[in-house]
């Protein structure tokens, strides 16, 4: 019997939500309702579209990025809510020059999936800093997200930094 052809599980490929290379998927692909909410919610930032990005989310989502108490979120309590992710989006997003987000795994099973990742962040100054991170999205029935949670460490961010 001759060798059968290994299918890679994983591929480097633009998501098919971004245009350019500002999601990097290097995961298993699939209709996963969780996953492609999270592909959505990236292209959406890497876009700078808040408009877009709030139609990935619930009217009662809930945000935790990071997940505990932060610098965005000082009790640890998330954003809840449009009018809360909307400010989140004021507070963490909208100062950002440019996101690139590469996404290493994603494992999904029910209606949720944890994407293993590093976003780049590139700010006004030309600096730029990379966070590793695991993203959890949580989708309702009408695969809007509910809930994400971003477990990453805001001290080992910012070691990253990289002056121009």
């Amino acid at each position: 019997m001759g060798e059968q052809p290994v299918t890679p599980v994983t591929t480097r490929t633009r998501s098919s939500y971004c245009r350019d290379m500002s999601v990097i998927w290097n995961a298993p692909q699939g209709e996963h309702p969780a996953r492609v909410a999270s592909q959505r919610s990236y292209a959406a930032v890497a876009k700078g579209d808040l408009d877009e990005w709030l139609t990935v989310y619930a009217e009662d989502a809930v945000i935790e990025d990071p997940v505990g108490p932060s610098m965005f979120d000082p009790e640890g309590l998330g954003h809840h809510g449009h009018d809360g992710i909307r400010k989140f989006w004021d507070l963490a997003i909208a100062p950002i020059s440019e996101f690139v987000f590469t996404i290493h795994d994603s494992h999904a099973n029910g209606m949720t999936c944890a994407n293993v990742g590093t976003i780049t962040t590139t700010f006004p100054d030309g600096s730029a800093a990379d966070t590793d991170l695991v993203m959890v999205y949580t989708v309702n029935e009408d695969g809007r997200v509910a809930s994400m949670r971003a477990f990453w460490e805001p001290e080992r961010a910012m070691a990253t930094l990289r002056k121009p």
